[in-house]
């Protein structure tokens, strides 16, 4: 039991690492909180800081939400402690310890979580991002319909129920966090992929793609 807790708590401190804001400083761009949607993930950097810096956020935030449960799924963890020990990276990233409880949405954390419990589940959770994504054009839509999506792929893949509930809680705070964004589609001020960047709705955050 001692031995989870500390596993649960460093998850979480891992996830509060915030990959935008770190790899920000370190390379002399401003704090991704105060520039563009003040979102601190690779969205947000991409416009202001270019696509080089954005992949490096993109793939910080899945690692360190792939590490942890990696992690403990192969130490034989049970089921109940995998399940907390993602929930726990994926609050961090949402809300950092390190920095003022103000992180990002948790798509690509959420990704890396998926992905170290079933790689095959994983996948198919990127391929509906894909779909969307290449289709509509709509990467906030695209971050929306695969997070709608995933408790159910996760339940093809692994049936534990801990596992279950864990991803549909996950899924809800990612829809939630998305708010704004659904606010800016339905009112048709949602950029597309490739677009002009529309004007936004009064207290948008953020035309999100995994980060």
């Amino acid at each position: 039991m001692i031995t989870a807790i500390i596993t649960i708590i460093i998850a979480y401190l891992i996830g509060s690492l915030s990959t935008a804001i770190i790899a920000c400083k370190l390379t002399g761009l401003p704090d991704p909180r105060g520039e563009g949607s003040g979102n601190p993930g690779a969205t947000n950097v991409l416009r202001f800081g270019g696509k080089k810096i954005a992949v490096v956020v993109l793939l910080g935030d899945l690692i360190k939400g792939l590490l942890p449960v990696l992690g403990v799924s192969l130490m034989g963890a049970s089921p109940l402690v995998i399940a907390l020990t993602g929930a726990a990276t994926f609050m961090g990233h949402l809300y950092p310890i390190f920095f003022d409880f103000k992180g990002g949405k948790g798509v690509a954390t959420a990704l890396g979580v998926i992905l170290a419990i079933s790689w095959l589940a994983g996948l198919t959770v990127l391929g509906v991002w894909l779909l969307v994504a290449l289709t509509l054009r709509y990467s906030s839509l695209a971050a929306l319909s695969a997070s709608v999506a995933a408790p159910l792929i996760m339940w093809l893949y692994r049936s534990d129920i801990e596992l279950l509930i864990m991803m549909i809680g996950m899924s809800i705070l990612l829809v939630y966090r998305h708010q704004s964004n659904i606010q800016n589609l339905l009112q048709g001020k949602e950029s597309k992929i490739g677009g002009k960047k529309k004007k936004p709705a009064a207290d948008a955050t953020d035309n999100t793609a995994p980060k």
